[in-house]
């Protein structure tokens, strides 16, 4: 996409944080969007803030909707919600995500759906809701997935929920973005290192579905670290920036190239030591 003026976005975790960010980021390029968030209170006051920041005559611009994006039927609500506002809907940020953390034998079963159902599934539901609408109206569009540097790296011991969603996500926009070529939209994945938001305070909106928050490490360090990360409203500048350059992955911290290429270079080191084991070379098993 190379032109966003008076196209329609939809954003995820918008109250707050990265979703905030790239909601101002999206109306300061003349777009319009339908801010989505489980948190009505948080919703409303980022709505009136933003109107006040916006000329009179576009307070239209801006709609809000609350969602339970792990609620597949919530996320199709939205969906419906958004083109009863704007008629369209052109960008699609599943950005709404959460923490719990712990070693592996301490997570609950409540932990694991809660962070599955939102940062992967949330992804999924927002992926089926709109994606169709994107390709029936044959203009073009854009899905953004919110993953994390954890979703590249990995080794992060105590966040095994967390990490494990994250990789998931990276490796649905890969596919999701390969479908595009044919449905004529684009995908890219956000890995953001350390953006200053307030995921750390995520359970407060968990669901007593899930059972009661009882992992309290990886909120913790993120508790210590977050105030010292980047600001979120960069964060969005950066993603619509990466939107019009269609970009897959749309990394905030440059810094971490070097933690990337060591991953890689041991995931090769394998490589080579598979083509030298005694299982396959036995096996005659080609490459080696």
């Amino acid at each position: 996409m190379n032109n966003l003026k008076r196209r329609v976005a939809f954003v995820t975790g918008a109250a707050s944080g990265i979703g905030l960010g790239m909601t101002r980021a999206f109306l300061g390029a003349g777009m319009r969007v339908m801010l989505a968030d489980i948190e009505r209170q948080a919703l409303d006051r980022a709505t009136v803030a933003l109107r006040t920041e916006l000329p009179p005559d576009r307070a239209d611009d801006i709609a809000a909707v609350v969602v339970d994006v792990a609620e597949r039927q919530s996320v199709f609500a939205a969906a419906e919600a958004t083109l009863a506002a704007f008629g369209k809907v052109h960008v699609v940020c599943n950005n709404a995500g959460v923490t719990s953390g712990g070693l592996i034998e301490e997570t609950t079963e409540g932990d694991w759906h809660w962070v599955v159902g939102v940062n992967f599934l949330g992804v999924v539901h927002g992926c089926q809701a709109f994606i169709p609408h994107i390709k029936r109206q044959g203009e073009g569009g854009h899905v953004v997935n919110t993953a994390s540097m954890a979703g590249v790296l990995g080794a992060m011991p105590a966040w095994a929920p967390y990490n494990s969603t994250k990789f998931a996500v990276v490796g649905l926009t890969e596919v999701i973005r390969q479908e595009g070529r044919e449905g004529g939209y684009g995908a890219s994945v956000l890995c953001p290192g350390g953006v200053a938001t307030n995921i750390y305070r995520a359970p407060r909106n968990r669901s007593e579905r899930y059972g009661p928050q009882r992992s309290t490490v990886a909120r913790d360090v993120t508790a210590e670290d977050i105030g010292k990360g980047l600001d979120p409203d960069v964060v969005g500048r950066l993603v619509l920036e990466a939107i019009l350059a269609d970009r897959l992955f749309v990394f905030t911290d440059p810094r971490m190239r070097g933690r990337v290429e060591r991953r890689h270079a041991k995931m090769l080191a394998d490589f080579d030591w598979a083509a030298r084991s005694d299982a396959l070379t036995r096996a005659g098993a080609p490459g080696t």
